[in-house]
Order: structure tokens, then C-alpha cells, then sequence
């Protein structure tokens, strides 16, 4: 088989974390004996997870980040508390140099919220941790989640309408490109004692901006990463969610959901980015999955009874009205959630997960329907059950299904989820040439774009 023929079977693989809520998945599964979900303090519990997905040749490990947790009228739910739903949650990005310094040669991505910080600060602060982490960073985009709860904590008159927050986005990002691409040239750091120049003059260059939502004038602080722009992730799957990915995003996110839905969305995504003259098959599209596998498919089947066993439908309502502001247990069981008018809050937060229940015609499951599926899969979707050569024959299935260039790891019972994949399953994909020999080495971006540049950046 030759490189090119390699590249397309090629398979990129990550794993999704919170950094310090046990029930942020919207799922309770923390109580169970096999879970390691409430270590979230232990630091070295996060930097043998991170070893332990260097070593089996995982391509990135995911930080998800929120600054909100699930209210109703204002007032925190008391399942947050009682279940940790998105409650605590840490500062993932204070997390990444230290696992930068026991790892070799995964990606480590941690989530941005646009419109909370300038975008000089966001350059600054990743062009930093790119060079700690010798070019492995990866930059989650995301306008905001829970920001009714937002709005509140950082002092909004009012929380800021769906588009206006991508809006935003497109300036932040322009902005802090513009200080990663073109503040400082190649060569522009000389460090040469016996002339004496430390860096030179002529090779910087002054950002100036003026734009809608953002004003900067002045110079990057820090000298070019490895990437210089970081490996940008985006998850956002409404029209205007989708429409930044394909403008932007490097690697796209999407939730497991129905193959032909699935299908559907990644297509549209490759349409928009062709629109935007960019190749369609430049982006990485890749699909949050759970996993329950063991090498005797009765033990697999068994771990996902208890998970099921363990879930409530108080978590699923609260992970609910964490994401949507639309809290199901108000509402009249029988009927569809169209019953709900998307109001100046609901609708304006969390639009994938309420286009995942309504149709165009408004019609979908009823709310008793939709809280049993969110009690049993939790929010992002779909499980998949079994041995690793019938887990590997399922990926395979979903990929040809979907176009879609991955997955990411959703370990439902924490820390022993990701053992047993990194264990059973990661040497069935490699077997099969799904995945490379682990040690790849690069920037993350050579990681994921070899085939495509030569280049550790844009």
C-alpha cells in the first residue's frame, strides 16, 4: 500500500474530558465503582490519563470548558449541586502545560470562549502554551455555552443573541490570526549575542485594528510558536455554527447522532467550506462517541446495563435546561417540544440541541421520549457495545456511512473507559492500518494534515 493509499484509510482519534465536573456529559455515572470521575484534583491522575493516550498513539486529547451551570428562573437546579452538572468546573488551560511536560507527541486542545477576553490575550496566552507544548495545542472555538448564566456572571446587561456572539467570533479570531501570521516575521527573532540583536526591528510588524466588536494596536508579545495559529477545533452545528466551521475550523466537531443525519451535516459543512475556496477535504470531521468494550461481549453488554441503570431523568433534564434554558420537566410530557416558543433565551443558546428534537415541520419525539433517550445516552448521543473486532467493525460501518475522518473517545465512566479502548480497540485499528504506529511526532497540525503540508502551520 503506498502513503497516499495509507492517508485515506487514515483515522484520527481523540478523547473528550471536563476538568472537574463529574455529570458534565449529562450522565450519572460517578457513583459507580469503576468510575474515576470525582479524581479531578489529582493532578496525577490527569498526567497518567495523558501518558497513557501518548503511548497507545491517540491523536489529541479534549478539553471541553464552561463558565455556567443549569438554572431555572435564575436560581441554580438543585440536581447541579447534588449531581455535579457542569458544577464545579476547573480552568482546563492552567491543566495544559503540565501535561505538555509528561507527553511526547499527542495534540492537547482546550476550549476558548469568544467574548469573554480580548483576542490579544487569547494570542498571547496560546502562543504560549504552543511553545510549551512544542507546537501540540489545539484551540476549541466556542461563542458561549449556558449564557443566560454567562450574561450574569460577567456583568451583560443581557445575553447576546446567537448571531451577534458568532459574529463576534469571526472579528476575535481575524484578530488574533492576524497577530499569530503577521506580527513578527520568520526570521524576526535573531538572539544573536555578538551583534548584539535579540530580535529584529525590521521583521515586526505593527497590528492595527478598528472593527465592529474589537479595537488593537500594537505587537505580539511573544515570538512565533511551532504552529504560530493553533489547530483550530470548532463544534458548532446550527446554520451559523456551521457556516464559521467551514470558514475557520481545522478540525470540526459533531455530536453522534442517526448515520444519515450524521451524513447530511458533514456534506453541508463541505459545501460551505468549498464555498469559502477552501478543499472540503482539507477540514477533519469528527464525531463525539461513547464506548462500552471488553474482550467478551457479555462483560460489554453488562457495563453499559449499569451505566443505563445508574442514569436519571433528574440529569437528563438538568444537563437539558443546561444547554437549552428549556427545562422538560415543566412541560406537558405528551407533546413535542415545538410546544416550547423560543423566546429571547430559549433558541438563542443551544440551538443544535433543540434542532436534534424538533423537525422543520415542528413535529419530533414528545418530551417524556426525549428525556428517556437523554437518561440512557446522556447528551451527545449514541453507544456502541462490544468486543474490539465488533467495535472496530462498527466505527468502519460509520465512517462509510458518514464521510466522516474520526471520532473522539466520550469515556462515560471516566479514566478505565479509556484503558480498555487504549488496551482493546486501538491495536484492532491499527491492525486494520486505521491508525499509525503511535511516536508520530510534529505539530499537530502535521499530525493531522500530513498528507496535505509539509509545514507545521498554516
Amino acid at each position: 500500500m503506498n502513503r497516499k493509499e495509507q492517508e485515506m484509510d487514515r483515522i484520527y482519534v481523540g478523547v473528550f474530558e471536563m476538568f472537574g465536573s463529574p455529570s458534565a456529559r449529562g450522565v450519572s455515572a460517578w457513583t459507580h465503582p469503576r468510575s474515576d470521575l470525582t479524581r479531578f484534583h489529582d493532578v496525577a491522575h490527569w498526567v497518567d490519563l495523558a501518558r497513557t493516550l501518548d503511548e497507545a498513539g491517540f491523536d489529541w486529547l479534549f478539553f471541553a470548558d464552561s463558565f455556567g451551570y443549569p438554572t431555572v428562573g435564575g436560581q441554580m437546579v438543585d440536581a447541579a449541586a447534588r449531581w455535579g452538572i457542569n458544577f464545579p468546573l476547573l480552568d482546563p488551560q492552567l491543566l495544559l502545560p503540565i501535561l505538555a511536560a509528561n507527553t511526547r507527541d499527542i495534540g492537547l486542545v482546550v476550549t476558548e470562549t469568544t467574548g469573554l477576553h480580548h483576542p490579544f490575550e487569547t494570542a498571547r496566552r496560546f502562543a504560549t502554551l504552543d511553545h510549551l507544548a512544542d507546537g501540540r495545542v489545539g484551540m476549541n472555538v466556542v461563542t458561549g455555552s449556558i449564557q443566560n448564566v454567562v450574561a450574569d456572571l460577567f456583568g451583560h446587561e443581557r445575553m447576546r443573541e446567537h448571531d451577534m456572539r458568532y459574529d463576534m467570533a469571526q472579528e476575535y479570531l481575524d484578530l488574533a490570526r492576524r497577530y499569530w501570521e503577521e506580527s513578527w516575521e520568520d526570521g524576526a527573532l535573531v538572539q544573536d549575542p555578538s551583534t548584539p540583536v535579540y530580535a529584529d526591528p525590521a521583521r515586526l510588524h505593527r497590528i492595527e485594528h478598528d472593527g465592529r466588536f474589537y479595537r488593537s494596536s500594537g505587537y505580539l508579545t511573544v515570538d512565533p510558536s511551532p504552529q504560530r495559529t493553533p489547530v483550530i477545533f470548532q463544534a458548532g452545528s446550527s446554520g451559523r455554527g456551521k457556516e464559521f466551521a467551514a470558514a475557520n475550523a481545522d478540525c470540526v466537531l459533531l455530536q453522534s447522532a442517526d448515520p444519515a443525519q450524521m451524513a447530511a451535516n458533514i456534506a453541508d459543512i463541505r459545501a460551505r467550506a468549498a464555498a469559502h475556496g477552501r478543499d472540503p477535504r482539507s477540514i477533519r470531521v469528527v464525531a463525539t462517541q461513547s464506548f462500552f468494550v471488553a474482550e467478551d461481549a457479555r462483560d460489554a453488554q453488562r457495563l453499559r446495563d449499569q451505566f443505563r441503570d445508574a442514569q436519571t431523568i433528574e440529569v437528563a433534564a438538568a444537563m437539558f435546561v443546561s444547554n437549552t434554558g428549556i427545562d422538560l420537566l415543566a412541560l406537558d410530557p405528551d407533546k413535542p417540544l415545538s410546544q416550547v416558543p423560543l423566546d429571547d433565551v430559549v433558541g438563542q443558546m443551544g440551538q443544535s440541541n433543540i434542532d436534534r428534537f424538533v423537525g422543520p415541520d415542528g413535529e419530533g419525539p414528545t418530551v417524556a421520549e426525549i428525556l428517556e433517550q437523554l437518561r440512557v445516552r446522556g447528551i451527545r448521543g449514541s453507544q456502541i457495545v462490544g468486543t474490539p473486532e465488533q467495535v472496530v467493525d462498527r466505527i468502519e460501518d460509520l465512517l462509510a456511512a458518514t464521510d466522516l475522518d474520526g471520532f473522539m473517545l466520550d469515556p462515560l465512566f471516566g479514566g478505565e473507559d479509556v484503558r480498555d479502548f487504549a488496551r482493546l480497540v486501538m491495536p484492532e485499528l491499527r491492525r486494520r492500518g486505521r491508525i499509525p504506529e503511535a511516536g508520530v511526532g510534529g505539530t499537530l497540525r502535521e499530525r493531522l494534515f500530513a498528507a496535505d503540508t509539509a509545514t507545521p502551520r498554516l
